[in-house]
């Protein structure tokens, strides 16, 4: 039982070093901000919580273990928004998508939603 608890603690630990690894190699070779931080995030999450997932199999302690998942499910709620709130400040920043994005959601929204703000300040009342 040991062997194959040191197994899998030994693949958890491969695949999280893995993704953190071609995370990296994303943060370096993404042409802009944006993409540069989904690289990051998601690679980060997804590492991070491969590691805590190897941590907790290799402790064997139930409290270790409780420890660990509740950090989980804290990076898979916060990392993601982090992100999202960094892409938005960048963009209200200014920072243009590279060239090759095909799809910028965003730009149409915010035009629509000053428009909609320039309107409700100047009606009366």
């Amino acid at each position: 039982m040991e062997l194959l608890q040191n197994i899998l603690v030994g693949l958890l630990l491969l695949a999280g070093g893995g993704f953190a690894f071609f995370g990296a190699v994303g943060v370096l070779r993404f042409p802009d901000v944006y993409t540069r931080m989904h690289a990051a995030s998601k690679s980060g999450t997804v590492g991070s919580g491969l590691l805590l997932l190897a941590v907790a199999v290799y402790a064997g302690d139930l409290g270790v273990a409780i420890r660990c998942l509740a950090a989980i499910v804290f990076l898979l709620l916060t990392a993601p928004v982090a992100a999202h709130l960094l892409s938005r400040a960048a963009y209200l920043a200014g920072y243009k998508p590279d060239p090759s994005t095909r799809l910028d959601a965003y730009g149409p929204a915010l035009r629509r939603q000053r428009r909609s703000a320039a309107a409700a300040e100047n009606e009366p009342g």
